[in-house]
């Protein structure tokens, strides 16, 4: 069984485990979801080092993305969580505390990312202490970017990455 991490009114979120690639590879090779998934390939190979990486930054940090369930139910309907990354442009985004949300799209529009990530904030801060986490959203992406601001992130700048897509970074002191 999963390691439980937290639980909300509707959601269960942990650890990333093994016999969760059938669900995580579902949101990403999702259409709509990769629209604002940036510069990734959707294989099932590319999930797979996803999941990796995402069960791996627990091991190194004591935190990590989180697999999401609504309560009692077994199939994952997203992945949030603060992390660890390296996304080489620099502007304040390479080894620090990240966060990042992703529902998929049938589950869009339920609040289930909010209360995913206030859940996950409240816990990171109790934890690891405050400290500033970044973020990255498409500037395309209005809905997260409204989240952001209600989670308490502000922006701090802007970036373009290869594709030509511009990012707004966003950051919570």
């Amino acid at each position: 069984m999963s390691e439980l991490v937290l639980t909300t009114e509707r959601l269960e979120l942990w650890r990333p485990q093994v016999g969760d690639l059938d669900g995580l590879n579902a949101i990403n090779t999702d259409p709509r979801t990769l629209k604002f998934l940036g510069n990734w390939g959707p294989s099932r190979a590319d999930s797979f080092a996803r999941l990796l990486r995402n069960a791996g930054g627990w091991s190194f940090y004591g935190y990590g993305v989180c697999m999401i369930r609504r309560r009692g139910a077994t199939q994952i309907i997203g992945t949030c969580g603060v992390f660890r990354s390296y996304r080489g442009f620099a502007h304040g985004l390479d080894d620090v505390p990240e966060s990042g949300w992703i529902i998929h799209p049938d589950h869009w529009r339920q609040g289930y990312a909010g209360e995913a990530m206030r859940a996950v904030l409240a816990w990171f801060d109790e934890v690891h202490g405050p400290q500033r986490v970044a973020c990255m959203i498409e500037a395309e992406h209005a809905v997260s970017q409204k989240l952001a601001g209600q989670l308490g992130f502000v922006e701090y700048a802007r970036h373009v990455d290869g594709e030509g897509k511009e990012l707004v970074l966003y950051e919570r002191v």
